[in-house]
């Protein structure tokens, strides 16, 4: 169902392989905080290779004798990747468990390591993240005819997503294989499926959300305006969930959005009124009467009792850096290196520089 995004930045400007192998894709997570030191709760940094964070969580739940839903946890990582992680665990009074039994190894390659478990006064929260280090490899890059490509056009690129950065969009991870969580939510918005268990109907709706999200981003994109300010409009501050509306732009809004302070957002559907007005809101309402079968996800959204929040319509990756693995006149190899806020996606920083 979803539409093919508009380009911040004219498209791609060489092809290259992602993920090659999960060294080639390093996640390492920033929670914004540390463990305290002292508590009845433990607080273990787990590297994995070739698992995804549930099995992790399951695998600790199973070693400590509680249920998976006493783990926590702040996010969930990629499979096919490195990441580093941090898990809770409530200790109830006991001594902590020699965590080294808990690494392993699995036929296919992947494992489980521990690097380091301390003490913390609370359960790891769900969400509670202020964001993730990427380390990625770009390989076998090609600067082929068709996309106009050289070296000296990705080190442009590369200083422009530095510069300017991304459209924010939803990356393909949250719509499920082939895309099908949104036809599986519209079948439940029918009653013609029957998600199984809480954590598959808030993927469901959370895709839903997001096709929305895409598409009025997508179009803003197109406009030109993605970075800009509309009459009001809702921003959102940087590297935050609050934010907050402003009919008139003025100049102060001008400066905060040159520095990266505030963003322009764009509503995650939900019941009730959008916070936006004028020509923002305008737009906003204008671009969802063209998604297909807008009407039943609106109605299913409200149904569940999907608050409306917003999103960021720009990403700027922090602490960016880049090399070439090979010398700068072969360069068939980067390293790519930055910082995104929690709920941002490596991918969409990717779309704007390779295919």
């Amino acid at each position: 169902m979803s539409e093919v995004l508009s380009f911040a930045h004219g498209g791609p400007v060489a092809k290259a392989e992602i993920k090659s192998c999960p060294e080639d894709f390093r996640v390492t997570e920033d929670l914004g905080f540390s463990p305290t030191g002292e508590g009845q709760h433990q607080m273990v940094r787990i590297e994995k290779r070739e698992m995804n964070s549930d099995q992790v969580a399951t695998k600790i739940a199973k070693f400590m004798g509680l249920k998976r839903r006493d783990v926590g946890v702040a996010g969930l990582k990629d499979r096919a990747a490195i990441t580093q992680q941090w898990f809770s665990v409530d200790l109830m009074g006991k001594a902590p468990p020699d965590w080294s039994e808990l690494e392993c190894e699995t036929e296919y390659g992947g494992y489980l390591k521990v690097v380091k478990a301390e003490l913390h006064n609370r359960k790891i929260r769900t969400g509670a993240l202020r964001g993730n280090w990427f380390k990625l490899i770009l390989r076998n890059i090609e600067y082929s005819s068709d996309l106009n490509g050289s070296v000296e056009k990705l080190e442009q690129r590369l200083e422009q997503i530095k510069r300017e950065g991304v459209p924010n969009y939803f990356g393909e991870q949250r719509f499920g294989r082939g895309g099908s969580n949104v036809a599986k939510a519209l079948q439940m918005f029918d009653k013609k499926y029957k998600p199984r268990g809480r954590h598959e109907r808030g993927l469901l709706l959370s895709s839903v959300r997001s096709e929305i999200f895409n598409h009025i981003l997508s179009h803003r994109v197109a406009s030109e305006t993605w970075n800009r300010a509309l009459v009001g409009e809702v921003y959102s501050l940087d590297k935050s969930k609050a934010y907050f509306h402003q009919e008139e732009i003025d100049s102060e809004v001008e400066r905060r959005l040159r520095e990266h302070d505030i963003h322009p957002s764009a509503p995650l559907w939900g019941d009730g009124e959008l916070e936006s007005s004028a020509a923002a809101r305008e737009l906003e309402e204008s671009v969802v009467q063209g998604i297909e079968r807008f009407a039943d996800m609106q109605h299913g959204l409200a149904g569940a009792r999907m608050e409306h929040g917003r999103r960021s319509l720009r990403l700027i990756p922090e602490d960016m850096s880049w090399r070439m693995l090979d010398g700068v006149d072969s360069a068939s190899n980067l390293e790519l290196s930055f910082w995104l806020p929690a709920g941002a996606y490596a991918t969409v920083v990717l779309r704007e520089l390779i295919a």
